[in-house]
């Protein structure tokens, strides 16, 4: 049979080493099991400029290639590997992952949201050279700049209202001819003189050398193809927590995402939540290093009342 470890943090963005540096710091010597992508979103970012403490901005890799030595400095162990598995029907919690089972006392899941992507491969040449899933982490970059913005849901508008505010002209660009968004996110769309529409079409093609400089759309209507001129596209599509190995094992809502009680605990003592993975609104790298912070110190209290007994 394998230790029983203190804790297993799953996933290794901002929130499972913040969680992972609380803990190790404290002698809890906790395991991470690193997930499909080490280091979270931000490895995907260019420059990360909204992160306290780096007043000349940061790249998303360095950042978190110091998250992780920082967590492995007080003596965080780091599995690769991706979590096809839990059972925390009693104690100690098992956790699997590829063929191995891992088992631990209390357990923080932090495997975060995926963006959705169009699915083409000239887009994923251009992620970080022009393509973002993220207006709040890149919109500055684009002060006086033309940008595009694709989806048709409340996430959209809010990003196009929100890149409008740094770029010259923002143009949303929606497979329907109608938007899924409320009525009012939609009326602050149309009344922006800078926010373009282009409907009933998709992008089938990126286009660019070192960055993107243009787009090919097709009007699904008619079939006709057109190059939009842009400097940048904002892929606001949604997304996906990673939560299906959680299916059954714990309340999800409806999209997918882990229902917390007390910020981040679960129905389940002993099992915490950190980060994307129970975060639809923020989803940003602070907000998921924050609750990192929180999940470790419920997971500590969970810890010593299991070792010394409540009260």
């Amino acid at each position: 049979m394998p230790s029983v470890e203190d804790v297993i943090i799953v996933g290794s963005g901002p929130a499972g080493y913040t969680a992972a540096i609380y803990l190790s710091r404290e002698d809890f010597k906790p395991m991470v099991i690193t997930g499909i992508e080490q280091g979270g979103q931000l490895t995907l970012t260019s420059t990360v400029e909204n992160y306290p403490g780096f007043p000349d901005g940061v790249l998303g890799t360095e950042l978190m290639a110091r998250f992780m030595a920082q967590a492995k400095k007080f003596g965080t162990r780091f599995v690769d590997g991706l979590v096809t598995a839990v059972d925390f029907k009693t104690l100690p919690f098992k956790v699997v992952a590829g063929s191995d089972t891992y088992l631990a006392n209390s357990v923080i899941l932090a495997p975060g949201a995926s963006a959705k992507w169009l699915g083409l491969e000239s887009e994923k040449k251009f992620i970080g050279k022009g393509v973002s899933n993220c207006a709040t982490c890149d919109a500055p970059f684009y002060k006086n700049k033309s940008v595009i913005v694709v989806g048709g849901g409340d996430t959209a508008m809010e990003d196009a209202l929100f890149i409008s505010k740094f770029a010259s002209s923002v143009t949303i660009v929606h497979r329907r001819d109608e938007f899924r968004a409320s009525k009012i996110m939609q009326e602050r769309v149309t009344s922006n003189s800078k926010i373009k529409l282009v409907l009933n079409s998709v992008i089938e093609e990126v286009i660019g050398t070192s960055k993107v400089t243009s787009v090919r759309v097709k009007n699904l209507k008619t079939n006709d193809t057109s190059a939009i001129k842009t400097d940048g596209v904002f892929v606001a599509i949604g997304y996906t927590p990673n939560t299906g190995f959680l299916q059954g094992k714990l309340q999800l809502d409806d999209q997918g995402y882990i229902m917390t009680k007390d910020e981040v605990k679960t129905e389940i003592a002993g099992v915490f939540v950190a980060g994307d993975a129970a975060d639809k609104v923020y989803r940003q790298a602070v907000t998921a290093a924050g609750s990192g912070a929180k999940a470790a110190l419920a997971a500590r209290a969970s810890l010593q009342d299991l070792k010394y007994g409540k009260g």
